[in-house]
């Protein structure tokens, strides 16, 4: 696709800001690999060669009748069973880096839980025995799909209801600003808290949940941006020839008003991934035994003894917000108009 000269411009000085470039390839890259969690963290092999034939566990479940076994259950590849039923027939595993998952249990800790770092378990183990890395891998893949569904969503439900208040003032716009006071005046945190408890919290529970609060961080950018551009000389000449409003707000008024949307949405993701955190860290989040950056802060709360656990998940939040809000102040310069 070929860019304006604007737009190169544009792209020029988010390039040219080193701290947000570098973040944002940093950025990719983390999130690249969280999304083949799968590949990297798993208590199930890649693949296993058994009789001349190719499997892969970690992309299909395999019963142990298949490599000989008695029961027509899943097989537990770590079971010495199984691997001598495999190695019988010249067979063999490869396995992931971590081979845990994000629900595995090391019943082979040689100390009690939460268990130190150690060349088995490289950022130890929580108090119910399970890999920190793997959890911490999971936990961040969870954390940024959901702070990216919510603010897509809530982006365009917001610069729909500031298109519609800025573009027609009048009652609309006072009515609109009305219920945005009333709304807002409710402390979300508590709210979110409160709805949570009446059902079993589940990903597409919480994003409906905060829903209903993030998408009014957007109304009044995008509200301001129609109200300037409404009355600009090119808006009239399309609404005098005959342009619906429609065409006007979402072809000709809409790009203007997006320079300042985009700009504000790497802080609206980091808002969004400090509120699931919190939540998590409450116990009013995702149900238990999910991967959660928000439990294992409340692990390390609760673990003292295991400073392992805070520091690591105050290292993947802190990294991760701050990777966030450079690429937000490298775009922020990027679309800067005075520049």
């Amino acid at each position: 696709m070929k860019l304006s000269p604007l737009n190169k411009r544009r792209f020029a000085r988010f390039k040219a800001h080193k701290r947000g470039w570098w973040s944002l390839w940093l950025f990719i890259a983390l999130f690249g690999l969280s999304l083949g969690a799968e590949l990297i963290a798993n208590d199930k092999p890649l693949a296993v060669r058994y009789d001349g034939e190719w499997y892969f566990p970690v992309f299909k479940r395999y019963a142990e009748t298949t490599f000989g076994g008695e029961f027509p259950l899943q097989a537990n590849y770590k079971s010495p069973y199984i691997r001598e039923l495999i190695a019988a027939k010249d067979g063999w595993m490869l396995w992931p880096v971590i081979p845990f998952d994000y629900a595995s249990i090391n019943y082979d800790l040689q100390v009690p839980s939460p268990a130190p770092p150690s060349a088995q378990n490289w950022l130890g183990t929580d108090d119910q025995g399970r890999d920190v890395l793997a959890r911490i891998i999971y936990g961040f893949r969870i954390s940024i799909l959901f702070a990216l569904v919510l603010t897509v969503l809530s982006s365009i439900f917001g610069v729909f209801v500031g298109a519609l208040q800025g573009f027609y003032g009048g009652w609309i716009d006072l009515a609109g600003q009305r219920v945005l006071e009333i709304w807002s005046g409710l402390p979300m945190l508590f709210m979110l808290i409160i709805l949570s408890s009446f059902v079993q919290p589940s990903f597409w529970w919480l994003l409906g949940i905060m829903l209903l609060f993030s998408w009014m961080t957007l109304v009044d950018l995008v509200r301001a941006e129609f109200l300037r551009g409404r009355n600009l000389e090119y808006v009239r000449a399309a609404r005098a020839l005959g342009m619906q409003n429609g065409a006007i707000m979402f072809r000709h008024i809409l790009p203007n008003a997006m320079v300042s949307t985009l700009t504000f949405m790497p802080f609206i993701i980091t808002t969004a991934i400090g509120t699931l955190t919190s939540l998590d860290f409450l116990g009013f989040g995702l149900p238990a035994g999910e991967p959660s950056l928000g439990e294992l802060v409340a692990q390390g709360k609760a673990n003292t003894q295991a400073p392992w656990l805070g520091i690591s998940a105050f290292l993947v939040l802190g990294i991760m917000l701050s990777l966030l809000v450079f690429i937000g102040e490298a775009a922020r310069d990027a679309f800067d108009p005075r520049k």
